[in-house]
């Protein structure tokens, strides 16, 4: 293989293939990047046997052919040289040589053939959307996701496909997101597949980087999202998602509504004294206010006044208030109403104005 390349074009695409890449690997060849040259086009690859990344870059190759190098100490190279750099990159048997001006790197190779691309994932459920829309989808629910959970089915992102919409769900057990986008998707039967954590971390990545449409493809065992120049792909967790919509509290009758940013900023003043291991706040609503109570075990204490709508009788409940600012910090509209019903009861916030998201926090006991 053989092919002359500038800096800028390379160091992009590298830096997005090696996302997936970890430091430390079982197989040695899993700590590789794959290059394929071929006519007007080289193509990378990056995987951990969970996530494969691929992106398509426009280069001319001297000479066709493959080889595999180590993805980190490629990046840094890359890094390293002037930002006008040509590269020429050569690649035998066991070896590579990177030239560019003055600087020559030789590099350890490994063979191509034994580099573990997912390649055909077998027959696809199809679905065209909107990178954006999806993209705010999943950027509004990932934060609920579980870390490392003994029940790992909850370590991921639901994604539920019918023929009028694509809705997101994640829960740690103790909050819940769930968010819609109405979308027609052209799935004759209701679909459910749970992406795990790193598939999701990278497809937010990616959605960020592309505009337009792009193509899912949902087979039992993958999640194939693809564009012109980029293609990924995620094993899916082979579990059963909780009944979400038994979570969701129907009976609430008492309700909070508040200016999004004057709660988020009083619950974060709050929560600077609140006990670092069990972040508890303490909230007490009054006609036409909220107030917020936190101490720890140095005897500190903090007390916010937050101005609400609120008409109903007086109500104490405790929270974890980094599930309420992570809440706060995902609602788009300035106005974010909080329904409740008793303290022992979990509460239901959402953006006023917009019923595609909705969001469940458990209460603490006090």
């Amino acid at each position: 293989m053989k092919l002359s390349i500038t800096r800028e074009r390379l160091l992009d695409p590298l830096q997005t293939v090696t996302s997936v890449v970890e430091k430390r690997q079982a197989l040695p060849i899993l700590s590789n990047v794959l290059l394929v040259a071929g006519g007007e086009c080289l193509t990378l690859t990056g995987t951990d046997m969970e996530v494969e990344i691929i992106v398509k870059v426009d280069a001319p190759a001297k000479n066709e052919g493959a080889v595999t190098l180590p993805a980190r100490k490629l990046v840094d190279i890359c890094r390293a040289l002037p930002s006008d750099s040509q590269i020429e990159l050569e690649g035998r048997e066991g070896r590579a040589t990177l030239k560019s001006g003055r600087s020559r790197f030789t590099l350890a190779t490994l063979p191509a053939a034994d580099f573990p691309a997912v390649g055909d994932i077998g027959t696809a459920v199809r679905v065209v959307v909107e990178s954006k829309a999806l993209r705010e989808l999943v950027i509004d629910t990932q934060f609920a996701m579980a870390h490392q959970d003994i029940r790992y089915y909850l370590n991921g992102l639901l994604l539920e496909f019918d023929g009028e919409r694509i809705r997101a769900v994640a829960t740690d057990g103790h909050r819940m997101a769930l968010g819609d986008l109405e979308w027609r998707t052209g799935v004759e039967e209701t679909k459910q597949i749970i992406v795990p954590r790193k598939g999701v971390m990278e497809l937010s990545r990616m959605l960020a980087e592309v505009d337009g449409e792009v193509e899912l493809q949902v087979t039992p065992n993958h999640l194939r999202v693809e564009t012109a120049a980029r293609t990924l792909t995620s094993k899916l967790i082979d579990g059963k998602f909780p009944d979400y919509q038994r979570v969701i509290p129907l009976k609430s009758d008492k309700l909070v509504v508040g200016d999004r940013e004057v709660m988020r900023q009083g619950l974060a003043r709050t929560s600077i004294l609140s006990n670092e291991k069990f972040r508890s706040v303490r909230l007490l609503l009054k006609s036409g206010q909220m107030q917020a109570f936190a101490h720890n075990p140095d005897h500190e204490e903090a007390e916010e006044e937050i101005v609400v709508s609120y008409t109903g009788p007086e109500l104490e409940i405790g929270f974890n208030v980094v599930y309420l600012l992570d809440v706060l910090a995902a609602v788009k509209t300035e106005q974010v109403q909080v329904e409740l019903s008793t303290p022992d009861k979990s509460a239901l916030l959402q953006p006023v104005g917009n019923a595609s998201r909705k969001y469940v926090v458990m209460p603490m006991r006090l």
